[in-house]
């Protein structure tokens, strides 16, 4: 496919979308809150709403800044010659993420869930109410959860991003962002968040996903193993005989940088799940985070260290990174103690997990994306299961004597690999039949910040 047919394609689609919205019926419900806070309810309730939709907005402010944090992660750990490659990825997938997610995507994650006005049908498989946020979803609570929801699926396509760099097509990559945000990562989001058949299995409280272990996470680092693998190492990653070379990366500032803002976010992805700052389990949650991400980052500072002799802060900031995910299903459930046993298991995992994927499946992930995201963010699913000890929505693990929660997140798991694997791969082989996923080898060579856009990052 000529560049100029996917430009006219890409364009095409926004078009459309914009002209439908305009067109469709546009029942105003509410759309600047004073039903909600004065006509309706004139007591402490009308604050009590006013504050967590500025709790809700807040939070998804705070997870729009993992996006500086993924800019600056991604880039420290490539090379120079790819930098502004990257940096322009992690740009445009906040940029078509939001289009694809208000035309349809949040519709049909949401749909029928009721959560908020306008997101009233839909059934146990997929939703179909709210395009476009219009009609009775123009709404000030809608708009809120669009938001604060919008910044995950964007999250999800950043870990994506990660795996496949410094040889993957720009514009391929902004195909696959699109239908990920538009899709994928909505069907399975829907079956969890959005009245869906794992949140109703009728096992324990049904499929547990407090703040997007397995939606998020596991599904951007299962779909980024898939890309990883398909379109192949970076050239000079492997010798003749499978041995790996370290690529070094350019900037070690930068993953520092990168990890401290990831972590910030991270504070508004967990306890901002709860859509409510009256919900005083907040506290627990942002205390869970914080204690599973600084003991995955410990526990990989010091098991480096036991290997090497040396320090080295860029497995304590992927050890911290993997706690964060490891958490993040289950930070509303599970008592303090088991967060730091959940970020111990964590450093291990990712450490087990990379070494599989580089030295055995020989899969070329420049970030440890897949490690970090994808094998941790199924671990957070059963982590529900095991540590919940019912003190938060009645979610009972192991912990409480009850294997029936750790049946319902070992479903959901299955069914994550499933979707994941299988919808990624079918995307991928696609997107490689048509306009094909890697760029030349001549041009990888000479980087991909000049071949996909005419200029490097760095003038020297």
């Amino acid at each position: 496919m000529k560049k100029k047919h996917i430009v006219w394609t890409v364009f095409t689609v926004i078009i459309a979308s914009i002209l439908f919205a305009v067109f469709k019926t546009t029942e105003a419900n509410d759309t600047n809150g004073s039903f909600t806070i004065y006509s309706e309810i004139r007591d402490i309730e009308g604050l009590k709403t006013a504050v967590n939709l500025a709790w809700t907005l807040l939070c998804g402010f705070l997870v729009f800044n993992m996006q500086a944090g993924f800019a600056f992660l991604g880039a420290g750990f490539l090379q120079r010659k790819n930098t502004l490659n990257y940096l322009t990825m992690s740009f445009m997938d906040f940029c078509v993420g939001a289009l694809i997610f208000w035309a349809f995507g949040f519709a049909l994650m949401y749909g029928g869930s009721s959560l908020t006005p306008g997101l009233d049908k839909g059934n146990s498989f997929i939703g179909f109410s709210g395009f476009f946020l219009a009609g009775n979803a123009y709404h000030v609570s809608t708009s809120s959860v669009w938001l604060f929801h919008m910044m995950f699926v964007v999250a999800t396509c950043t870990i994506v991003a990660g795996a496949v760099a410094e040889r993957f097509k720009f514009h391929a990559h902004i195909i696959y962002s699109m239908i990920l945000c538009g899709i994928l990562y909505p069907v399975f989001g829907h079956w969890v968040w959005g009245g869906g058949w794992l949140a109703n299995l009728p096992f324990g409280s049904g499929m547990k996903d407090f703040a997007g272990g397995g939606v998020v996470h596991g599904v951007g680092g299962l779909i980024a193993l898939v890309g990883a693998w398909m379109v192949g190492p970076r050239f000079g990653k492997y010798n003749p005989d499978g041995t790996p070379n370290i690529i070094q990366g350019h900037n070690i500032s930068y993953i520092v940088l990168g990890t401290l803002f990831l972590l910030f976010g991270w504070f508004g992805f967990n306890a901002g799940s709860t859509l409510k700052a009256t919900d005083l389990r907040v506290s627990i949650i942002a205390t869970n985070m914080f204690l599973s991400a600084t003991t995955g980052a410990v526990t990989l500072l010091y098991t480096s260290y036991y290997k090497t002799g040396k320090s080295d802060i860029i497995m304590t900031c992927n050890g911290a990174l993997a706690g964060c995910v490891a958490i993040t299903a289950s930070a509303a459930y599970v008592p303090h103690w088991a967060a730091v046993v959940i970020g111990i298991s964590a450093g291990f995992l990712f450490k087990t997990s990379l070494h599989l994927m580089e030295n055995r499946l020989r899969i070329d992930d420049p970030i440890g994306a897949i490690s970090v995201h994808g094998a941790n963010g199924l671990w957070s699913l059963l982590t529900v299961g095991i540590f919940a000890d019912g003190s938060y929505s009645g979610v009972k693990g192991l912990i409480t004597g009850s294997g029936w929660q750790l049946l319902a997140q070992f479903i959901g798991c299955i069914t994550l690999v499933v979707w994941a694997l299988g919808t990624g791969y079918l995307v991928f082989l696609l997107l490689k039949k048509t306009i094909g996923l890697r760029v030349p080898i001549k041009e990888e060579d000479i980087g991909l910040d000049i071949y996909e856009h005419g200029l490097s990052c760095y003038t020297d």
